[in-house]
């Protein structure tokens, strides 16, 4: 499946990009005046082949849970138990999540790739039904305020949380593979649903950790400038926190041309699961709207397996976590919202959303001089 994938993703399709540039010139605003709207939007028009381009919605949002064996080395304050705990919090609406995803009517899909801890008893072990439609229809329903579809859990475990990469690898080069495809899988079916564009969403206690080290292994940055506080971690444990980053990096030496590699020896099921969800996507043609450093360092290992994968990337929002500026440095990608926002979840790409929608409206809605009457300079 991964090599199929990667065999389908294409550049952006030069004509159509030529073409919306040459709409925007002939739409009743000053040339350039609506400034990286312009260039977003364009770069969507390369993307589906088409001037204008559809419209990004309705929107998916696919959170991928994990727990991660670094969490022994003491990198971070809060119980992996929260992991699981939090995905119950997902699937009854009361996450920050929700409330964005409700206020944008995109849909929430939980993954749960490799938990570690029982899910609470209020979750059903297997609840890997079929994925909501567009329409609100069956499998879906309106579970929430604005006709929200209700959340739904996807039970795809790999295994029970990563090992502990300051120890060894975290995945074998197979179980990295089937976390990927499982991305790769699920970008499947929300497209098929009729998503018509995917945010990532990510949850895993200590999932920020096999994060900088993604990003220091495919930049090459030092791990300190890779290396944020997370959940909010103290100096002793921040410090900490960088030298489990340097010694693994040290202990693996992963090499960037080998991503599989690289994810295997230490990044974390829902790293993985979202380069394949990117890569997934990629494939099809459709918008990836990226929230947060997991989510970046994820994009990096996607560009790895396929360079071209990047003209379906968006960045939402710039994370505090300064591996994401880092990684989105790499990858040449601006974000389009900064709010000093670090929770994950998907939270920042939802409130992105709306910018990206708004890029590709002027191309369907905005009047030409010509139609309008409107004189031009």
């Amino acid at each position: 499946m991964l090599h199929t994938t990667i065999a389908a993703i294409r550049p952006l399709d030069e004509p159509a990009m030529v073409a919306a540039g040459e709409l925007h010139g002939r739409l009743t605003k000053p040339a350039g005046s609506l400034g990286v709207l312009e260039e977003l939007s364009v770069r969507l028009a390369g993307l589906a082949r088409a001037c204008p381009p559809p419209l990004p919605e309705p929107a998916a949002v696919a959170i991928f849970a994990g727990d991660h064996g670094v969490h022994a080395q003491g990198v971070t304050p809060w119980p992996q138990e929260v992991t699981a705990q939090m995905i119950g919090n997902f699937l009854a609406g009361g996450a920050v999540v929700n409330a964005f995803a409700r206020q944008a009517g995109a849909s929430v899909t939980v993954v749960d790739v490799g938990v570690a801890t029982p899910l609470p008893p209020a979750v059903p072990a297997q609840a890997d039904g079929p994925p909501a439609r567009a329409d609100g229809g069956p499998g879906g329903g309106t579970g929430g305020p604005g006709g929200a579809r209700a959340p739904r859990l996807v039970a795809a475990n790999v295994r029970p949380g990563t090992r502990d990469l300051a120890v060894t690898a975290a995945l074998t080069r197979d179980e990295a593979l089937a976390a990927v495809e499982t991305g790769i899988r699920i970008a499947r079916e929300l497209i098929d649903a009729g998503a018509g564009i995917l945010l990532t969403g990510d949850m895993g206690i200590g999932n920020t950790t096999p994060a900088a080290a993604l990003v220091a292994a495919f930049t090459g940055v030092d791990p300190a400038e890779a290396t944020g506080r997370g959940t909010g971690v103290d100096d002793p444990t921040y410090a900490r926190k960088i030298g489990v980053v340097r010694a693994a990096l040290a202990r693996h030496a992963p090499d960037p041309a080998d991503p599989l590699g690289v994810l295997a020896a230490v990044g974390g099921l829902e790293h993985a699961a979202l380069a394949g969800l990117i890569l997934g996507a990629a494939a099809r043609r459709v918008p990836v709207l990226l929230d947060g450093v997991i989510a970046v360092s994820a994009a990096l290992a996607a560009v790895a397996f396929a360079p071209d994968a990047v003209g379906a990337l968006v960045a939402g929002h710039r994370s505090a976590e300064p591996g994401a500026t880092v990684g989105l440095r790499h990858l040449g990608l601006d974000p389009l919202i900064d709010l000093g926002l670090r929770l994950g979840e998907g939270t920042g790409a939802l409130l992105a959303l709306p910018v990206v929608t708004g890029a590709v409206r002027v191309l369907h809605e905005v009047a030409t001089f010509d139609s309008a009457g409107v004189a031009e300079k």
